[in-house]
């Protein structure tokens, strides 16, 4: 096993017993990196000159026995949506492609204060919407396992850097499915926790929790080892609490034979490809002889499309409105589609979408008395070609909307309780097969031990362990990944040209 193959915590075990330092961990990195993302472009802003001299100093103290923090050393990438001091972040629009942060996204703050190196920025669509990673600053960013195919969005960046083992750990966040939807389409772990967990004062809204921060990585161990570090509270994200110690490094162990499991292929009726509920509903006669109870679950809790619709419009309205109003011609098309989505709404359609939210979470909960955990696909299809902006039909059915493939993940956003998708194996085409979990609200640590139990379940056969992609034999993309750029990024004062190497690598 080659060294970024390692798990994070392999990794940290080698800094803590001095068989692996941190430049040289680095250094294997940025060797795979030069090779690999000029495949599938999976990173943006890169700051590698600062990266070497922080690992350098972390070199230092793990000899000395001394580490900054539980992560000193170990480099990371960050979601191009989320704000890194010092560092390019250009949510992958051209209105913010010399947008240089003054200060760090909180979470990005207290991965940092744990040690973390932030090397690089992982690739978005321009401004998080959708679910394919590709926007006119950077590019495309293609699937590890084959890079003309989409690798999700928004955070595709951050999935395919893990799982082409780039990184170790990386950001994500997810309003519809962003971090579930790329993880399961690249074979890797995301999680969305619950809306109180990591602080999140960014969101436009600050009252509504439809969007959160979450971690993403290969292994649940990883997972959970980036959230407990991430948690905590912020006063610009009145949701957020306190971080409570330990929360996640305690979690209780779990006897499968002892599970509820509800299950459903469609959330309620949302339209799935044939081939993945045949998947999907495979992988279910796999688990049910390791539970106690296995059964469908009813999911048709409301008027779930509508309302999702109508939350999601009102926070891009709030977020670019005024922005599109002044330079329409600085935004792509996703961004103005919302917007006008927003503009056609009343009033009453707001009121109408916040109390059908608490009549879905109210539903939710009474189906959550019956089961410990609810088992559905992430994805309603196969990875398709990245030039295609989003799946137009499923199983026969027109998408009304852009994002409407989405509706397995953004439906179980509504509740507010906590999502996982595990790597559960491949697809009939050979792709990687992402298993969602939901779990019951505020029920992180229950779902988080849950995942993990299954983990352990699924790595025992080859039809359900986590997929690797063999980049050695994957040609890059028939179609240039930069194909789509207009607008190459400014350059940044004060920094060389370490802090954009792909803009030549790529």
């Amino acid at each position: 096993m080659s060294v970024t193959a390692m798990t994070a915590c392999d990794v940290l075990a080698g800094f803590r017993s001095g068989t692996l330092s941190p430049v040289d961990y680095l250094s294997a990195c940025l060797d795979r990196i030069a090779t690999v993302n000029p495949k599938i472009n999976a990173l943006a802003a890169m700051d590698s000159a600062n990266a070497l001299a922080e690992a350098r100093s972390a070199t230092v103290r793990w000899r000395a026995g001394q580490p900054k923090g539980p992560l000193d050393g170990l480099p990371i990438g960050v979601k191009d949506l989320q704000d890194t001091k010092g560092m390019l972040t250009t949510h992958g629009s051209i209105a913010a492609r010399g947008n240089v942060p003054d200060r760090d996204l909180p979470m990005v703050a207290r991965l940092r204060a744990a040690g973390a190196i932030v090397l690089a920025k992982t690739n978005v669509p321009e401004l998080g919407a959708g679910g394919n990673s590709r926007n006119p600053v950077w590019g495309a960013t293609g699937n590890p396992f084959d890079p003309n195919l989409i690798a999700g969005g928004s955070s595709g960046g951050s999935a395919a850097a893990l799982a082409a083992e780039l990184l170790p750990l990386c950001t994500g966040s997810d309003t519809g499915g962003s971090l579930r939807i790329p993880a399961a389409l690249c074979g890797i772990v995301g999680y969305r926790p619950s809306v109180d967990v990591i602080a999140h004062p960014t969101r436009p809204l600050g009252w509504s929790g439809i969007s959160v921060l979450g971690p993403m990585a290969r292994t649940m161990d990883d997972l959970i080892l980036m959230l407990g570090i991430c948690q905590g509270h912020d006063p610009d994200d009145p949701l957020s609490i306190a971080a409570v110690p330990d929360r996640f490094t305690a979690l209780p162990d779990i006897d499968l034979r002892d599970m509820r499991v509800g299950y459903s292929a469609d959330f309620g009726g949302a339209a799935v490809d044939p081939e993945i509920r045949k998947t999907f509903l495979a992988r279910i006669a796999q688990i049910s002889p390791h539970v106690r109870d296995c059964r469908p679950a009813d999911l048709a809790l409301g008027d779930m499309d509508r309302c999702f619709d109508i939350l999601r419009a009102e926070s891009f309205v709030s977020a670019f409105g005024a922005a599109l109003d002044k330079t329409p011609e600085a935004f792509g098309q996703h961004i103005a589609t919302n917007v006008a989505l927003a503009r056609r709404m009343t009033l009453a359609d707001r009121a109408w979408a916040h109390g059908e939210q608490t009549r879905i979470l109210r539903r939710f909960n009474a189906v959550m008395r019956d089961f410990d955990i609810i088992l559905l696909p992430t994805a309603p299809v196969s990875p398709f070609p990245w030039t295609q902006s989003h799946a137009q039909v499923i199983d026969g059915q027109e998408m009304d909307i852009y994002y409407r493939w989405l509706a397995l993940a953004y439906r179980g956003s509504l509740s507010g309780g906590p999502a996982i998708t595990l790597p559960c194996g491949r697809d009939s085409s050979g792709l990687p097969f992402g298993m969602q979990m939901l779990g019951a609200v505020r029920g992180d640590e229950a779902l988080l031990a849950s995942a993990r139990a299954f983990e352990t379940l699924f790595a025992q056969s080859e039809a359900t362990a986590r997929p690797r992609p063999d980049l050695a034999a994957t040609a890059p993309s028939r179609i240039d990944l930069r194909s789509i750029v207009t607008h190459p990024p400014l350059p940044t004062d004060g920094k060389d040209a370490a802090m954009q190497p792909l803009r030549t690598a790529v």
